[in-house]
């Protein structure tokens, strides 16, 4: 186990399926066609060999039986009438040699043996210094030596063209693999995807049903699944929208009822308690909608002027709120959702601030950047994410006593996904908190 886990450190595997698949698929093609090609290439020199020794067979005794037959004289002119690419007849003694002899030369060797008349007596030498080439001796009818010269051909060369056809076939085998990969793990990429950005709120286009079997069935079966966890979602908030509507009217009658009663410090703390209980459910019906069920259509508005606006109606009511900076950018958002936001953390830099700064520009990679800024307490940097939290309230200053559900960054939070915007909170210099809101970049 431990020599595993060495060789896999020192040579680590791809961690895509798709490369992988790929690397599987490609290696196996290239093994598969190599082996084709050895054994094509094997065949062929088994051929050249059978064909060589097949002629020779077949020559070797009727060119002895012509030389034997011819007179002395004449026999130097039959010679190379009856030479071979492989072998050839010397008249004389030949080239002194040794008599042992290879495999092959001990195989070509019996064919000359098997195909030449018993009668003459025939003797096989190796060639010093060239482990192919041998000669068979033999003496003719009239006394006179003759040699047989063999010199076995080298594996027949490949042709000039066949590395252009192997290179053109493992550009087609890599072409082939990429493409089946590509097929194979194209609709598991598309529901990762799918699920990553999974929100039955958004009118995300659905997974397309069609291609292989499998595919359409996988797709089939994850849009059904979005669609029921959209009507679960959507029931939720119709019951949260009931149980508020069914709690106005006892909340209303209590409330009438305690003030009908005598003064005195219970009836102050019953009031409380009452308005709370109001202020409560409304703010958990609104959580759930900003979460779930926000319908609203998204319209064009210029920034620069919708937020003037909403400071201008916090100046009148006589709150400390300014604004500086401008944009100039018009931006395709949901008003009343982006209304919402900013006046849920204008209101918190109030409460725990006293005053709000907002300040408008751009960053870097062109999205508007819009901050509300306060002078307060701040929020230590270990609960910056959890008071983006439904219902969680920090201990000190932002707890109940101070009329808060623990809702209101909750709320911006949702909203602010809902119109693909992010939310970001940091303490500032000095003290206090940055409630920042990044928006898209819009298109030109």
């Amino acid at each position: 186990m431990k020599a595993i886990a060495a060789i896999r450190r020192s040579w680590p595997f791809p961690r895509t399926l798709g490369t992988r698949l790929f690397l599987i698929l490609l290696l196996g093609l290239m093994m598969s066609q190599g082996l084709t090609f050895t054994a094509q290439f094997l065949e062929r020199r088994m051929t050249a060999k059978t064909v060589m020794l097949n002629t020779l067979e077949n020559d070797v005794a009727t060119s002895i039986a012509i030389l034997d037959r011819l007179p002395a004289h004449e026999r130097a002119e039959w010679l190379k009438r009856l030479e071979r690419d492989t072998y050839r007849y010397e008249l004389g003694t030949g080239i002194p040699g040794v008599d042992e002899l290879t495999d092959q030369g001990a195989g070509i060797a019996a064919t000359i043996r098997q195909a030449v008349d018993k009668r003459y007596a025939i003797r096989f030498q190796s060639i010093p210094g060239d482990g192919k080439r041998l000669q068979a001796h033999l003496t003719l009818s009239d006394g006179k030596p003759l040699t047989i010269d063999v010199n076995p051909a080298p594996p027949m060369p490949l042709a000039a063209w066949l590395p252009y056809v192997l290179a053109v076939q493992l550009v087609v085998l890599i072409l082939c693999t990429w493409f089946a990969v590509r097929q194979a793990i194209r609709p598991l990429v598309d529901l990762a995807n799918a699920a990553d950005t999974l929100d039955p709120n958004k009118m995300a286009p659905r997974l397309s049903e069609t291609g292989p079997k499998e595919v359409a069935y996988a797709a089939t079966a994850f849009n059904a699944m979005r669609d029921r966890i959209a009507h679960y979602l959507e029931e939720r908030v119709q019951i949260l929208a009931a149980i508020s509507h069914d709690l106005q009217t006892p909340i209303t009658r209590m409330k009438l009822r305690a003030e009908l009663g005598e003064e005195s410090p219970e009836k102050e703390k019953l009031v409380q308690d009452l308005a709370e209980i109001q202020r409560l459910v409304h703010e958990g019906v609104a959580y759930a909608r900003s979460a779930h069920g926000n319908t609203e259509k998204a319209s064009r508005i210029d920034i620069d002027s919708f937020m003037e606006s909403l400071v201008y109606d916090y100046q009148d009511t006589g709150k400390a709120v300014a604004l500086t900076g401008r944009i100039e950018t018009a931006i395709v958002t949901r008003p009343h959702a982006l209304r919402r936001i900013f006046t849920n953390l204008i209101d918190n830099a109030l409460k725990f601030g006293g005053t709000a700064g907002i300040t408008l520009e751009k960053d870097a990679q062109g999205s508007i950047v819009v901050k509300v800024l306060d002078r307060g307490p701040g929020i230590p940097e270990d609960q910056l994410e959890a008071v983006l939290e439904p219902f969680f309230r920090l201990e000190q200053s932002r707890n109940r006593g101070t009329g808060g559900t623990g809702l209101g960054l909750a709320i911006a939070q949702q909203l602010t996904l809902a119109i693909d915007g992010a939310l970001k909170l940091e303490n500032r210099p000095g003290g206090g908190l940055i409630a920042a809101i990044y928006l898209p970049k819009q298109p030109r």
